[in-house]
């Protein structure tokens, strides 16, 4: 038995190491006002008060020059009342990143889960998953938060529509279609601030018509996009309107780029409509230098002074970086901004402050004070990663059923491509630290006694021809062959747009090279965000197989051997159109979305465009097929029924041009006139799976500019061999079968409007 002496200096020993571990904690903890006894006395610090009531307290005790150091992302101190310094920016695209300064992975959580890429979600079409992913990554960064390593206000989802194939930062985006960001948007915020916005803040950006990085001599600093009013109402706004309207995001993010000749940031208008027309209730920032720019590049500022006035005289709140700290004084003296403009930001910034508890107690006393290390890099978590990376990859191509191999009758494999051993390119742009990478390679180790890699390029762009001859080596001695092409960071992300649809460098070489030596047809596995024209490798019978994996974060490598093995059904689609290089001959800076026969223009995403394809958005094969039927639809709506006026007879409806439509807001009640689709799908293969149903709707109308088709509605449903299941899917016809007018009006023609799923019809008839 041990001694008494022993066992009481074993207990001092521990309770040493005790504290001296709590002394660490405590050094990570956030710094928090209202601390007492000195500075708990404080109107604003009163949880019992409104929290209007409190911010303008605040604000109250505040000097000019004080509230000037609130204006910047790295907000200072205020000693004299306890109020610490504040960092609001944070990322959190698909799990918490290190690209904002207030994240850090140094402390008592060292990394966190990298989930799939947005673009690679997006393509599951399951919004109960992108609310659970961003509920996930909320619960990481809350835990980092609480130790000090995080802030609570991170500057995500980026909701861009994605346009131009060629966009660098297409991949960090829901895809192309409005109503599918619109959906992701408000799921993502819904999930992450967590019930009542009260867990974290959430970041609608970038707003708005920004796509373009740096193509030709136009870069995102200086561009002018010049947008219809046509195309701002209906391809992009629709996510910025059901980010605040449905999620209810307590921020919005102004863009760098112009839009029609002013800057995105002193858009009073924009700015505005938000806030008045949508409801929004939180703190505008720019993006990071963008108010800079306005007199530095722009040159739309004549001075420093009257750019700060111009963005805060817009409505915005926040500048992410200095110049609003070197300059706004200078601009006060000079009469040009008012200290009311800035009480109006602050008001703004406190108020989501407060509404997130920064000034309620200690953490301890905090609702979401117990969140910890214990609740990053979970098993669940990861378990999450994986269904959002299963659900989201697309199978492209599967010559008579080429996949899924089976792993008893496999003796040998081939794994080629710089990126089947690189853990370090899964997650795309902004990453974080992951919690436990596995590549390709090592996730197909276990599925075969004999596995092999060879890289054949040096790195992903293979400018050179050097590692070939070694990996045709490896693939002649594999029964069956895998290459990794595609794309990384050095091709695509952000300031970075590509010049080329094409696999970069001599990839497609290397894919030839070794279909050439290979004893059966490859598998070919596409990697990135941007769109790939790979049509010689469609028609290729030497390549049997093609997946797009996108950027699945972490659990790439598991994933990627699940697919293969046939341990899930595929069941991704393509969530933007796959255009053929010659697409590229189309101006990126181009931002008309209709097309234009007059000069060539062949217009943008499936919605408008008429050109050629190599894959079309919503592709996305299976391992079963499947099969449709309408159950139950209505043939026929009446917007004036005897039972409830649905149209607004004030004006009066009358048309004067010839045609035949009603404007969205004349509609009294659009409650009323919403329905169910419900629908049969059969699965006709012999595998069970989880299989996306896209609801699309044409109109018949003749109206000027409309989509030749859009998407209205989506639901992801499981499916068992050779049964049917049954799916409803709400249509909203003041939103989903509605469309913009020149004018910028949404309107909704009237007459046959065609329901499509694939090549299955439905005729309903909309009458006044």
């Amino acid at each position: 038995m041990m001694g008494v002496r022993k066992i009481l200096l074993l207990v001092v020993v521990v309770l040493a190491l005790q504290e001296a571990g709590a002394r660490r904690s405590d050094r990570h903890r956030p710094a928090r006002p209202c601390r007492p006894p000195r500075h708990d006395s404080y109107p604003f610090c009163n949880a019992s008060l409104p929290a209007p009531a409190r911010a303008a307290a605040l604000l109250s005790l505040l000097s000019l020059p004080e509230k000037i150091l609130q204006l910047s992302n790295n907000a200072s101190a205020v000693p004299r009342l306890g109020l610490p310094a504040y960092q609001w920016w944070s990322e959190s695209l698909h799990g918490v990143a290190s690209n904002g300064p207030g994240v850090s992975f140094r402390g008592p959580v060292p990394a966190a889960t990298a989930f799939p890429q947005v673009l690679l979600a997006a393509a599951s079409f399951n919004r109960s998953l992108w609310r659970s992913l961003a509920a996930a990554v909320a619960a990481e960064a809350r835990a980092m938060y609480n130790v000090g390593q995080a802030g609570l206000t991170f500057w995500a989802p980026n909701i861009n529509v994605f346009r131009d194939p060629r966009w660098g930062r297409g991949q960090e985006t829901p895809g192309e279609d409005p109503a599918v960001a619109a959906a992701y948007a408000a799921e993502y915020v819904k999930g992450f601030q967590g019930e009542g916005g009260r867990m974290l803040s959430a970041c609608c950006k970038h707003f708005s018509a920004y796509d373009l990085e740096k193509w030709e001599n136009f870069s995102r600093y200086t561009f002018n996009a010049q947008v219809t009013e046509q195309d701002m109402a209906d391809t992009f706004q629709p996510p910025f309107r059901s980010c605040i309207e449905e999620g209810q995001a307590t921020c919005l993010m102004c863009s760098y780029n112009q839009i029609n000749g002013v800057p995105a940031c002193a858009r009073r208008d924009l700015l505005q409509k938000a806030r008045d027309e949508w409801g929004f209730k939180g703190y505008i920032t720019s993006d990071c230098d963008a108010v800079a720019i306005i007199h530095e590049d722009q040159k739309y500022a004549p001075s420093d002074g009257d750019a700060i006035a111009d963005v805060l005289k817009a409505g915005m709140d926040i500048n992410c970086g200095t110049y609003l700290l070197r300059h706004t004084a200078s601009a006060v003296k000079e009469g040009k901004v008012l200290e009311e403009d800035i009480d109006r930001a602050l008001l703004n910034l406190f108020s989501v402050q407060l509404r997130l508890g920064l000034f309620d107690g200690p953490l301890s006393e905090q609702e979401f004070g117990h969140y910890g290390p214990g609740d990053v890099c979970t098993p669940e978590h990861r378990e999450l990663a994986l269904e959002a990376a299963r659900q989201g990859i697309v199978l492209l191509k599967n010559d008579e059923g080429f996949l899924p191999l089976r792993k008893s009758k496999v003796a040998s494999l081939a794994i080629i491509g710089p990126a089947a051993n690189d853990t370090s390119i899964l997650g795309g742009d902004y990453t974080g630290v992951p919690c436990n990478p596995k590549s390709f390679f090592e996730g197909l180790k276990p599925y075969a006694p004999s596995t092999s890699f060879a890289a054949g390029c040096l790195d992903v762009p293979c400018q050179t021809e050097d590692g070939f001859e070694e990996a045709i080596s490896v693939a002649r001695e594999a029964e069956f062959v895998i290459v990794v092409a595609g794309l990384n960071l050095t091709e695509e992300t952000e300031d970075l747009d590509r010049v080329s649809l094409l696999l970069p460098g001599k990839q497609m070489d290397l894919v030839n090279a070794i279909a050439a030596e290979s004893k059966k047809p490859l598998i070919l596995v596409l990697m990135g965000g941007g769109p790939l024209d790979v049509s010689i490798a469609i028609e290729d019978p030497r390549i049997a197989t093609i997946l797009w994996i996108g950027y699945p974060g972490e659990v790439g490598g598991q994933v990627l051997a699940e697919a293969i093995f046939g341990e899930f059904n595929p069941g991704g689609r393509l969530p933007v159109t796959w255009y053929p290089e010659s697409f590229t001959s189309v101006p990126m800076n181009d931002m008309n979305m209709r097309a234009d026969p007059s000069r060539g223009y062949p217009g943008r995403t499936y919605r408008f465009y008429t050109g050629p394809v190599v894959f079309g958005f919503g592709y996305g094969l299976s391992y079963s097929t499947y099969s449709y039927k309408f159950l139950s639809t209505p043939e026929k709506i009446s917007l004036s029924g005897s039972s409830e006026a649905v149209i607004n007879r004030h004006p009066a409806y009358t048309r004067t041009d010839g045609l035949d439509y009603i404007q969205v807001d004349k509609i009294s009640s659009c409650e009323a006139l919403k329905f169910y689709s419900r629908v049969s799908v059969l699965n006709n293969g012999d595998m069970d799976g989880s299989h996306v149903v896209l609801l699309y709707s044409r109109s018949v109308s003749s109206m000027k500019g409309s989509p030749k088709k859009q998407l209205i509605g989506f639901e992801r449903v499981h499916t068992t061999a050779h049964a049917a299941a049954e799916v409803e899917i709400v249509v909203d016809p003041c939103r989903h079968l509605s469309t913009a007018n020149e004018q910028g009006e949404m309107i909704l023609p009237l007459g046959a409007h065609v329901l499509m799923l694939e090549k299955l019809e439905h005729v309903l008839t909309i009458e006044r």
